[in-house]
This record gives C-alpha cells, sequence and structure tokens, in this order.
C-alpha cells in the first residue's frame, strides 16, 4: 500500500529541507511505501531551487503548481494528483516523530475513524513570545475547552490538527472548501460530522507546530481563523461549536455597553468592572499557567498573548458576521491576505 503525504507551501525556502527530510525519516509498516507531493503557490525565496535539488536525492518526492496561493486548492490539487490508498496532510512549520505515518495508520485500523491526527500542541521554544505563544495552546482560558489542544486526549472530536484519510473518504465526504482561505480544515471536519463520520484524536500521534512569534502576527492569525469561521457557519447554518460564539459575543456586548453608556452613563461603571474582571482572569491564567509549568519568566508575556487570541478571533468574527451575514458577501469576494507571507 502507498501513503500519499501532502504539503501546502509557499516560501519556506528555511524550513524545506528539514521538512523533506522528516518526512522520508518517517517508519512505515513493511507494506507500506510513501510519496511526498508538495504543492507550491509560487515561492521566489528559493524554495524551488531546493525542492528540485531535494527531488533528486528523494524521487518519491513531487512538486505540484498552486497558482491560487490558497490552503485548500493546494490540498485539492494534490489529492488529485496523488495516488496512495491513505492520504497524510503534513505542514512544513511542524516538525514531526519519526512514527507519525506509523502512528495514523494504526489510530486508523484500530478506530475506523474517518480522520484521525493528533492533538494541535505548539514547540515551546524560539523566545519569550513565541514559548508564551506555544504554552497557550493548551490552556482552556484560550481553547475554551477544545479537544483538539489537550495533549493528552483521546478519544472523539469534532476537529484534529493536519489529519489522516483513506482516500475513499474524500469521494464519500467531498474535497477541501476552496472558497475558503482560512478555516477549510474545521469545514471539512465538520462535514464529515454532520454526514455521520468519525474523527478520532490520539496523543500517540506526535507533532509539534511552530506557533506565531509575535503578538502582532498571532492577532493576525486568529483574527482570520475567525472570519472564515462565519463563511462556515453561513454554509452549514450553525457553527462548527459554540464556543466559536463567545469572543465575538464579547466584543460585541462591550461595544453596546459603550454606545448605551453614551446615553446613560449610570451604566458606563459596568465597562471598566467587565474588562477588569477579564484581564483579572486573564492574570490568575497566566499564573496558573506559570506555575504548572514552572516558567514564571512567562508570566509578563502571557495576558497580552491571550488578548490576541480573544479579540484576534472575535474581531474577525465579528467581521465575517458582517460581510457575510449582513452584506451576504460571497466568500470569493471576501479573499484576504495570507498570514504567513515572507515579512511575517
Amino acid at each position: 500500500m502507498l501513503v500519499s503525504v501532502i504539503a501546502p507551501c509557499l516560501n519556506e525556502a528555511e524550513h524545506i529541507e528539514l521538512f523533506v527530510k522528516e518526512v522520508f525519516r518517517q517508519r512505515l509498516p513493511r507494506s507500506f511505501g510513501l510519496e511526498l507531493l508538495v504543492v507550491d503557490g509560487g515561492s521566489n525565496d528559493g524554495t524551488l531551487p531546493k525542492l528540485d535539488a531535494l527531488s533528486i536525492a528523494y524521487p518519491p518526492l513531487h512538486v505540484l503548481p498552486n497558482p491560487e496561493r490558497i490552503t485548500s486548492f493546494a490540498l485539492n490539487r494534490g489529492i488529485r494528483a496523488s495516488t496512495g490508498d491513505v492520504i497524510v496532510r503534513m505542514d512544513i512549520h511542524t516538525t514531526y516523530a519519526d512514527d507519525y505515518i506509523a502512528e495514523c495508520l494504526a489510530a486508523r485500523d484500530e478506530t475506523g475513524a474517518d480522520n484521525v491526527g493528533g492533538p494541535w500542541v505548539a514547540d515551546i521554544t524560539g523566545g519569550s513570545v513565541s514559548e508564551a505563544v506555544g504554552l497557550s495552546f493548551a490552556c482552556r482560558w484560550v481553547t475554551g475547552g477544545g479537544k483538539a489542544h489537550d495533549p493528552s486526549h483521546e478519544g472523539p472530536v469534532d476537529t484534529v490538527f493536519l489529519g489522516c484519510w483513506r482516500r475513499e473518504a474524500f469521494q464519500r465526504f467531498g474535497l477541501f472548501d476552496e472558497t475558503l482561505v482560512r478555516a477549510q480544515d474545521s469545514e471539512f471536519n465538520f462535514r464529515i460530522l454532520l454526514l455521520g463520520g468519525k474523527i478520532w484524536q490520539t496523543p500517540r500521534i506526535c507533532s509539534w507546530y511552530q506557533p506565531r512569534k509575535c503578538v502582532t502576527q498571532l492577532f493576525r492569525q486568529y483574527g482570520q481563523y475567525g472570519y472564515w469561521k462565519v463563511a462556515t457557519l453561513k454554509k452549514h447554518g450553525q457553527p462548527a461549536s459554540l464556543r466559536q460564539l463567545v469572543p465575538g459575543a464579547s466584543i460585541l456586548a462591550l461595544f453596546a455597553l459603550l454606545v448605551v453608556g453614551l446615553f446613560t452613563p449610570a451604566l458606563l461603571w459596568a465597562l471598566p468592572f467587565l474588562l477588569g474582571t477579564y484581564f483579572s482572569a486573564s492574570i490568575f491564567s497566566a499564573a496558573g499557567l506559570c506555575r504548572q509549568h514552572g516558567r514564571w519568566d512567562l508570566l509578563p508575556y502571557l495576558p497580552p498573548v491571550f488578548a490576541a487570541y480573544h479579540f484576534g478571533f472575535g474581531c474577525g468574527y465579528l467581521r465575517g458576521v458582517i460581510d457575510f451575514l449582513i452584506l451576504n458577501r460571497s466568500p470569493a469576494a471576501a479573499m484576504v491576505l495570507l498570514t504567513r507571507t515572507p515579512e511575517a
């Protein structure tokens, strides 16, 4: 049997060589072969010459063009061009245990799930802000209890990091939605559940995602996540999970209170009270996280990181509500710049 690894790519000269070597170092069961399809969105930073050289050393490496420069197009182009019985998505900004694919195959066989993967765990290195961002990944104050961020959870989930599918899953559930710039993976997983499928997470599937390195980048990233979640809401008539509604609803409540307070000044006292409560909860959660991991040096960085997660997602979600639900824009008319640019 053959495993096809699909990897979207854009300007990854710094990471591509390590990634390709990690893929071909994977320890697979004897009955399995491997091919890697890197779908490139027009890299201009030296990525393509490196891929040309790597394809000589690793003949099962194939490079495909992605002129649309959007992840969903890259995934679908890779799936259509692949020849494997099993399809695994791997991202270039992530490092992997050498049994990552083998554990995906084992979990798929043991559970019969339509999509399997490991928890979304961040690499806690690379400077104070990046470490604070990574440490926050598994914090309930940030994730709202989402199991995809729980490094110990094994069982059914509503979405999973990356993914591993039998080829027939795409015949049953369709391909990734090419109208979505972001959130195409969570929308696809939501579609699986709506059609009676099963998604399974196990901590035996180990990988470490490289998070953003500054608060501004994190705010932009989660702003886009929130924005494109509303496109999923519009498409299916319901949110993929209720916790997605909380950041946007909180920001909307603060704004409404401010507007009402302009006409009823006596109510303005509630605004600093609510903001103070939020930041007190952030500091309390940050202290608990520092105590848990023995990283008190990160305490000053965590509250701003929490705010970037919450306010980024919430502002993006509200903008999505305006664009998709009120102005009734199509996703094609609402395309925004990708976050992972050479400058970012």
